[in-house]
């Protein structure tokens, strides 16, 4: 089988079973045994064990070959041996703690998981399209208006624009934050001190001077009147 054509079904058998971090990497530049080195990473021992047997199934199917599967029983490192290739199924603590990268990692293969994408995407059958409504015969009556979501949300739309805008409310004041009357203002005296309010007047008569003019025209009335006589004690 192609080197392509097999590293292409190992890596659509681990997504298949959900398989994580899938690293790919080149390794004819550093031994002749194999041309390729998988490594992938599965939570738990039950689906290290499922992407195994998916890689196997899925390679024999194609007519592949299958030299050996080992790590079955624990689950915690599956390889199986595909001749041309060689898949490493890891659980996360023992991937990190061997670092199969760092030995074989220096030319990485691109996956090309946008392709095989468009390939499946393509290969799915497509989506039945609607029927289309057949044409209404013209008639003398009209064709009852159907009512759809976008005219009823601008029939909304335009009510709320007619509506008046509300006046805002006067915010009534909270105890505490009504301002304090004002104090009347107090005069100061000449002396600088402050003078005391004038009292005002309330029901009894005021007192008011008489001018200069009632002043003189009482005094020439005065004098004209006749003294009177003293009477004899």
């Amino acid at each position: 089988m192609d080197i392509k054509k097999l590293q292409t079904l190992v890596v659509d058998a681990l997504e298949d079973v959900k398989g994580q971090d899938i690293q790919l990497f080149d390794t004819t530049h550093l031994t002749s045994l194999f041309d390729r080195v998988l490594v992938a990473s599965g939570t738990s021992n039950r689906q290290t064990k499922a992407l195994a047997a998916s890689v196997r199934d899925k390679v024999k199917e194609a007519g592949g070959n299958i030299v050996s599967v080992e790590g079955e029983t624990t689950g915690e490192w599956v390889l199986v041996d595909l001749g041309d290739m060689v898949v490493h199924i890891m659980q996360p603590a023992i991937r990190a703690y061997y670092r199969l990268e760092e030995l074989w990692g220096d030319k990485p293969v691109k996956l090309g998981a946008e392709k095989r994408t468009s390939k499946r995407t393509a290969a799915e059958p497509a989506e039945t399209e609607k029927p289309k409504r057949a044409p209404r015969k013209a008639t003398g009556k009209a064709a009852p208006l159907e009512v759809t979501h976008d005219m009823m949300a601008i029939q909304t739309t335009l009510d709320d624009e007619k509506k008046p805008a509300r006046k805002p409310r006067a915010s009534k004041a909270v105890d505490g934050d009504a301002k304090p009357a004002r104090k009347p203002a107090t005069r100061k005296a000449a002396d600088g001190s402050a003078a005391k309010p004038a009292k005002i007047p309330t029901g009894g008569r005021v007192k008011v001077a008489a001018t200069k003019t009632a002043t003189a025209s009482a005094k020439q009335a005065a004098a004209k009147r006749p003294a009177r006589k003293k009477v004899a004690e």
